[in-house]
């Protein structure tokens, strides 16, 4: 049985106080991205995609995700680990040396759940299509899923890949764009305005929806069950969700100065105090 949406909202505060225990532990990492992306990926997770028990990397006969943005592994990994794909306690690695909970996702140490390494921006989605074309050739009529920065649009080979979508009409992919107008260096508009990102999409052929509160698990889950409707039917599907960097923590939010950054000590326990958990910390 599929989580309902109050222990949907419970795991996404404990989510939110893993990510920000694994950045301070190690005083580095990408909280705000995470923490933006929290409640999409809890619900992705938990109730949107369609998932076998344990892990291989062939994934046949079910829903794949393919994280493109891999900064933001720290929501991935607890995601990952909360939903039985590794133990909880293994977050306590984040960024160590030899862990297999590295900065960046990679697969050379094996850990379940990860298909891809991540950290060059702008790959994923090419990755993502060809999975989706595989899983055409196999006869699996199951979604391929992938997430995707704003800013991370700014990489070219994102656009040789929607166009490439499009035209081979890859239409078992949701790719799904974190919304939140910041990057490393500021808002997106001023270190390179992109304008319209669903006129862009729509321009290259993509049937695009909106999640205006991308927040929200409400919303997320009737804005996928859209998206996942709009399958099959030709086109590639983009769901530009906007978020807010930071959500959850009052002083991270409205602001990119949280990119890349660690809280310190009295800033973690005032951030904790603001998502008190019923779940169990690692």
């Amino acid at each position: 049985m599929k989580p309902n949406t109050q222990q949907l909202s419970d795991l996404t505060i404990q989510v939110r106080r893993d990510i920000l225990r694994m950045v301070h532990a190690v005083n580095s990492g990408h909280p705000g991205g995470s923490l933006g992306c929290t409640e999409f990926l809890v619900s992705l997770y938990q109730n949107i995609m369609d998932r076998k028990e344990g892990f291989d990397m062939d994934g046949i006969g079910e829903d794949l995700f393919f994280l493109s943005n891999g900064h933001i592994s720290p929501v991935f990994y607890s995601v990952l680990a909360r939903s039985g794909y590794f133990p909880v306690s293994e977050l306590a690695t984040f960024r160590l040396l030899n862990s297999r909970l590295q900065g960046h996702p990679t697969t050379h140490e094996g850990l379940p759940g990860v298909r891809i390494a991540s950290g060059s921006l702008g790959q994923g989605l090419s990755v993502g299509i060809g999975a989706a074309q595989a899983k055409k050739l196999n006869k699996d009529n199951h979604i391929v899923y992938t997430l995707h920065g704003d800013g991370e649009l700014q990489e070219g080979q994102n656009w040789e890949a929607i166009m490439y979508a499009s035209a081979k009409k890859v239409d078992n992919l949701i790719s799904t764009i974190d919304l939140n107008g910041k990057q490393i260096d500021g808002t997106t508009d001023e270190v390179l305005a992109m304008g319209s990102i669903r006129a862009k999409f729509e321009a290259f052929d993509w049937d695009v929806i909106d999640i205006k509160e991308g927040n929200n698990i409400n919303a997320i889950l009737a804005g996928m069950a859209d998206a996942k409707s709009r399958t099959g039917k030709g086109k590639p599907v983009c769901v530009l969700l906007h978020t807010e960097m930071g959500n959850g923590v009052d002083f991270m939010m409205h602001t990119h100065a949280w990119h890349g950054k660690a809280p310190n000590n009295d800033q973690l326990a005032n951030a904790l105090a603001q998502n008190i958990s019923t779940l169990a910390d690692y």
